[in-house]
């Protein structure tokens, strides 16, 4: 027994004398790891919440919106330009909505032709304002226009037939387009930054008033 235990002792040491000095180093493993580490005093530990956040990715740029314009609705008369504001109140343009006045050189004209006498041109005017037409002017003057009854000047011949069409749908059957030459002042209504919705509800407005342009301001 004694000798079995002398054995083993004597077979422990030997194999601890070769895997010590004889045995090839494994080749996984690192027999000086830290002889082989670069600055290893700068080695810092960073917790999860210190590292830098993720650098999002560029959005994609928005489109430039297009630029707002200075539009400008009209001619008007100096008596129509009253009710050409009202119609745009529910814009609530506010300070946007400027007057600008001018004269033009109106060559069409929708009338009823001269009546006999005074008497027989405000009858006719009572039958137009029964009919719920409320743009018209009794001509007064001496000439061969007088008791005639003017229901708008315009500049083109387009402008006046689309005044006429829109009379003859309220019942006037008495009216015509003439030529007239006459110089006369007119106002537009000029509206400052006004984008794509706004301008289009400009143009619902603007459909209210036949004969009227809708445009970009003169410059």
């Amino acid at each position: 027994m004694r000798t079995l235990f002398l054995v083993l002792l004597l077979a422990n040491a030997v194999f601890f004398a070769w895997a010590r000095y004889v045995s090839p180093p494994d080749a996984g493993a690192d027999p000086a790891p830290l002889a082989r580490q670069i600055e290893p005093e700068k080695l810092k530990v960073v917790a999860p919440a210190e590292l830098p956040a993720p650098t999002p990715v560029a959005a994609r740029a928005a489109p430039t919106p297009a630029a707002a314009k200075c539009i400008e609705w009209g001619s008007f008369t100096l008596a129509d330009a009253p009710r050409a504001e009202k119609a745009l109140e529910p814009l609530a343009l506010g300070p946007r909505l400027i007057q600008r006045r001018t004269e033009e050189q109106a060559r069409w004209w929708v009338f009823i032709p001269p009546a006999a006498n005074r008497a027989l041109a405000l009858k006719k005017a009572a039958e137009l304002k029964a009919l719920a037409v409320d743009e018209y002017f009794v001509m007064q003057d001496e000439g061969p226009h007088r008791w005639a009854i003017s229901l708008g000047i315009f500049r083109t011949e387009d402008s006046a037939r689309a005044r006429l069409a829109a009379l003859e749908a309220q019942g006037v059957r008495s009216a015509q387009v003439g030529e007239r030459e006459t110089t006369v002042p007119k106002v537009w209504l000029q509206v400052n930054g006004v984008d794509g919705g706004l301008l289009a509800r400009l143009k619902e407005t603007a459909r209210t008033a036949e004969g009227s342009e809708l445009r970009e301001c003169a410059p």
